[in-house]
């Protein structure tokens, strides 16, 4: 229009459709500059940006679904048409900005498995990355709105919104889906929360990575659980990750023994990656281990009761379990241990008010043998009225008898 023309001649530009392409394509490559600048200077190790566009492996999730390897996921079967098509979630947006943040902390795993401790993986050991990565999202979008000529509609999104982030992340060039199915940065390994910002402005778009997992399977075969159904392909029913903080009831007898001493998550997959090798510890405060996090002694965990749970674990990602899930997961890990030490607090948890609690206390107890849990396994079972949880005491005094018939044998 004529005033459209008087404003550009006033600031002095070219009004030519090739210079106007021109002026564009530079604005857009400064402006997604300096929100890469904003970004790492928010403590975001890893951004790229890229166009909102069907994340390359929509197919593949929709295909993962339809074969049940989501397990009990049901809010992804929900959310499958938002997860495939990001246009359906934020129809007005033009640009994705892909994040990752850094939450490694260089505390070994303990290379013995006889002890008193267990393993919760280290990115629950500080606090609730949804909410340090939320606000720092936020942060970002006032940014970007501050740096751009206009007003800027955005959203972000930290894991629990209905997004391929890994996919969205992998197009924006902060790394390649791996073996394992993680987003695996070629220099900085894949300790990293992803998160999405998404504009509705027009940015310079980064390149995808290739993938470098060439002929390495280490993850793969370094799977506890054989949870990999392929490369590339998680059956989440089987992934400790899964058992230990997604599933709410049961966790299935064969899997059990093949826990370890997992009772929040695992990482095994992550640790043996060669790309991690060299990773960077985390500078951000929030995701330093809490007291008692790293490798925590499990005994005295099963002692929570709900208000001490809520409290020691107040602002973690541990509340995602729930106090009888995390509990279930502490009874197996005991049980896996077979510590006869463990035996007066498992007894303990067979008066549990949770059902949960105690078939897996009875299952645990099973599975140390000890002759002091005998007795408490047989009166509990004199009162025990859920039938789930009079299957397990009945499987563990079982295979007390047979313990017993096999050393008289002996």
């Amino acid at each position: 229009t004529d005033f459209d023309a008087g404003r550009h001649a006033i600031i002095g530009r070219d009004l030519s459709p090739q210079r106007l392409v021109m002026n564009q394509a530079v604005d857009a490559t400064q402006l997604s500059a300096r929100i890469k600048e904003e970004a790492q200077r928010l403590g975001f190790a890893l951004v790229g940006i890229s166009r909102v566009q069907l994340p390359p492996h929509e197919e593949s999730f929709a295909r993962w679904l339809r074969q049940g390897l989501a397990g009990e996921l049901d809010y992804m079967k929900r959310t499958e048409a938002l997860r495939r098509d990001p246009e359906k979630l934020v129809p007005w947006a033009r640009s994705v900005i892909s994040v990752g943040m850094n939450y490694y902390t260089a505390f070994p795993r303990p290379e013995r498995l006889d002890e008193t401790k267990g393993w919760i993986s280290r990115y629950a050991w500080g606090d609730d990355y949804h909410e340090v990565m939320k606000h720092k999202l936020e942060a970002l979008l006032a940014r970007v709105q501050e740096l751009s000529p206009g007003p800027v509609q955005g959203r972000g999104f930290v894991d629990s919104g209905p997004v391929l982030e890994r996919d969205l992340a992998g197009v924006a060039g902060l790394g390649w889906i791996g073996k394992n199915t993680h987003l695996i940065s070629p220099k900085k390994g894949s300790w990293f929360f992803l998160g999405e910002l998404f504009v509705d402005l027009p940015l310079a778009y980064d390149r995808p990575v290739r993938d470098r997992c060439g002929r390495c399977e280490l993850c793969l075969k370094a799977c506890p659980t054989g949870a990999f159904a392929g490369p590339y392909v998680l059956d989440a029913r089987r992934c400790i990750s899964y058992l230990t903080i997604e599933l709410k009831g049961w966790m299935p007898r064969h899997l059990r023994p093949l826990i370890g001493n997992h009772v929040f998550g695992c990482d095994i997959c992550q640790e043996v990656c060669p790309y991690n090798i060299k990773a960077e510890a985390s500078l951000e405060v929030a995701y330093q281990p809490r007291a008692g996090l790293h490798a925590p002694q499990l005994i005295a965990l099963l002692a929570l009761d709900h208000d001490e749970f809520r409290r020691r674990f107040k602002g973690s990602p541990i509340l995602r379990a729930k106090r009888r899930g995390f509990l279930r997961n502490v009874a197996v890990a005991l049980g896996n241990l077979k510590l006869p030490e463990a035996v007066p607090a498992l007894v303990r948890a067979l008066d549990d008010e949770e059902p949960l609690v105690r078939g897996h206390a009875a299952w645990a107890l099973g599975e140390i043998g000890s002759g002091p849990a005998l007795p408490g396994l047989r009166h509990r079972l004199e009162r025990e009225t859920d039938a789930a949880v009079s299957s397990e005491i009945e499987e563990a005094i079982r295979r007390f008898a047979e313990e017993t018939a096999r050393e008289a044998g002996n």
